[in-house]
């Protein structure tokens, strides 16, 4: 009796390791996606964190950085946001909705967004960057064209 019992106990033990080790980034159920973002302007460099909203098309993106950093140029754009091409199309679930800062959306399936003011539009939400008033975003964004490097945290 103890044999089958024993058998059982390591199986489930060398499983559950297999698991584990086969799922480096990925997250537990309920467990928020987080990534990093450090945005780069001249010589100025200033490390973001962000947590992903639970739909596909953020899902898409966390996949998409969990490949390896994601180097992406944004742009000024309005007076409001930094735009980019993400260099690949990802799942849309558009909805009209108004920004705020912080937020980061995704335009057109394949350009990511972050906001440092307010607009509205119709956008794929992917997460809010954590913890930054609207004039420490402004101040971090700047005026002009921006770096950002995301990061699966």
């Amino acid at each position: 009796m103890k044999k089958p019992i024993l058998f059982l106990l390591t199986f489930l033990f060398v499983s559950l390791s297999c698991s584990a080790a086969g799922e480096k980034h990925s997250t537990q159920k309920g467990e928020a996606m987080k990534i990093q973002i450090q945005i780069q302007r001249g010589s100025e460099s200033h490390k973001l964190t962000a947590t992903l909203e639970d739909n596909s098309s953020a899902k898409a993106f966390y996949a998409l950085v969990q490949k390896g950093p994601l180097t992406v140029n944004l742009n000024e754009y309005g007076g409001f946001e930094k735009v980019g091409s993400l260099g690949a199309s990802l799942p849309r679930s558009d909805r009209q909705t108004a920004t705020k800062a912080g937020d980061i959306m995704l335009y057109q399936g394949n350009q990511i967004t972050i906001f440092y003011s307010n607009n509205s539009w119709s956008y794929s939400p992917l997460g809010k960057i954590d913890g930054m008033t609207q004039a420490e975003l402004k101040s971090v964004l700047g005026k002009g064209d921006v770096t950002a490097v995301f990061e699966v945290m």
